[in-house]
């Protein structure tokens, strides 16, 4: 029997070039999120669909993937990480230190149109702080967007808005009860475009207040650029005055400027941007969004904000709501991927291994492994190669330098015919030359000068 092997779209496979490349961005943003204090959980990847679909909403909904078990049980594959560490941090409620910080890097699966840098099955890379409700906990999750892609080499622009002080100009213009939809229709005016937006809003609340909506999140027509405190003391007027949402923002900008250690952003870095919304109905506080500012087009590849009562949906006993609310953000590895592609920033794929030991005789495959250990003891990673290439003046030999120069790796070693004892042959295959001769300690002091050497170039 014949099976076509093929990958459902939206799905993908990852050959080990382009894995090594992940894993190494992975690595960067993990080691961005310890330097912070935040530490690392994990959760399922199923979960019953009732705890996913408790809050998402939008159209979320429709693109989650649910199903039924073999125990007939109502499941679903998790849409983001956010929700999942909702119901993590409820039922693991007395076992945590709050506030807690806490970041999860994961696959998570939605059932989404596909494009670039858009996937069905995609990584995320969250971070959250729980457990507080102080501006210091918006701040510090917006500086660590900062860090931590300014350290994958990019220029970012964060762009802020708070989901508070939008309710609270819906309800000035009598749309409260409209809020739900208005937001999600102001979400995607970046995908639909002003003239599109400005119908689906007339459709849903009437000309007039269609065209005070555009006025709030400057799209208007007017075109006219704002500092942060000009378009802050606009939407604050247009909302009915001062309030603790527009004194949050303002705090928010103060804190950038204040911030020990860091530059004091330009109008361009860190800017209030009303038409941000988040269309996940979690989201009640602050929100945000980070766009490259050498590739704005291929949309945000960092968003988040506050959600001050998600983790109270799956707890009997609330609480104080310090001990339930949060913030945080999420970095989309394959969009961040995509868009290093396109600017040329993407890194080198960098095998894990270094060296290799040839095999000359396949009897001695167990000799072999233990003068690898030797190197791997000595901090220098080292596979065996299994396959006999006869004598080392075989032409067999060729096919091994060969698989290594394939695998990326620096140094091929060549035992001779006690591999333990005799002296060795070292290939260095950056440069093509054989060095023979050597005993073990002489072979690991070369590969530890030139390797140090090509760091420092």
């Amino acid at each position: 029997m014949f099976i076509e092997p093929k990958v459902l779209k939206g799905f993908r496979d990852f050959l080990p070039p382009a894995e090594m490349i992940r894993r190494s961005l992975t690595e960067k943003i993990e080691g961005s999120f310890r330097s912070f204090g935040f530490v690392p959980i994990d959760t399922p990847a199923l979960e019953y669909a009732e705890i996913l679909l408790g809050k998402g909403g939008g159209e979320t909904e429709k693109q989650i993937y649910r199903f039924k078990d073999n125990g007939d049980r109502d499941v679903a594959l998790r849409f983001d990480l956010t929700v999942p560490f909702a119901r993590f941090t409820a039922l693991h409620q007395d076992e945590l230190s709050f506030p807690f910080k806490r970041y999860h890097i994961g696959k998570v699966w939605r059932g989404e149109n596909t494009q670039r840098g858009r996937y069905r099955e995609f990584t995320q890379c969250d971070f959250d702080i729980i457990g507080s409700d102080s501006a210091a906990a918006d701040f510090e999750i917006i500086l660590m967007i900062r860090a931590t892609l300014l350290s994958l080499g990019t220029d970012v622009s964060i762009r802020v808005n708070h989901r508070g002080l939008f309710n609270r100009f819906l309800s000035h213009i009598g749309l409260s009860e409209k809020s739900a939809e208005v937001l999600r229709v102001v979400d995607k005016i970046a995908k639909v475009g002003i003239d599109e937006t400005r119908q689906t809003l007339a459709g849903l609340a009437g000309d007039s207040n269609a065209q005070k909506l555009l006025a709030f999140i400057g799209a208007d027509g007017t075109d006219k650029k704002e500092t942060f405190e000009q378009t802050l003391n606009r939407i604050t007027e247009l909302s009915g005055g001062p309030s603790p949402e527009s004194e949050r923002l303002a705090l928010l900008r103060r804190f950038m400027l204040d911030a020990a250690g860091t530059d004091a952003p330009d109008d361009d870095s860190f800017i209030l941007d009303p038409s941000i919304t988040r269309g996940l109905d979690y989201y009640t506080g602050v929100v945000f969004e980070t766009f490259l500012r050498e590739l704005p087009g291929i949309g945000s590849i960092c968003s988040g904000g506050r959600y001050d009562n998600l983790a109270g949906l799956y707890s009997k006993s609330h609480g104080s709501k310090a001990a339930i609310s949060g913030v945080g953000s999420s970095i989309g590895l394959d969009r961040m991927i995509a868009a290093l592609e396109s600017l040329g920033k993407i890194p080198a794929a960098v095998g894990f291994c270094s060296a290799a030991i040839a095999c000359v005789r396949e009897e001695h495959s167990g000799m072999y492994q233990a003068l690898a250990d030797r190197f791997r003891r000595a901090g220098i990673p080292c596979e065996v190669f299994p396959d006999e290439a006869g004598s080392p003046d075989s032409k067999q030999l060729v096919k091994q330098y060969i698989l290594a120069e394939k695998k990326g790796l620096r140094w091929l070693v060549i035992p001779g015919g006690d591999p333990l004892h005799d002296p060795l042959t070292l290939r260095d295959l950056g440069a093509r030359q054989n060095r023979e001769g050597l005993s073990v300690e002489e072979t690991m002091k070369i590969m530890d000068s030139i390797t140090h050497q090509g760091a420092g170039m």
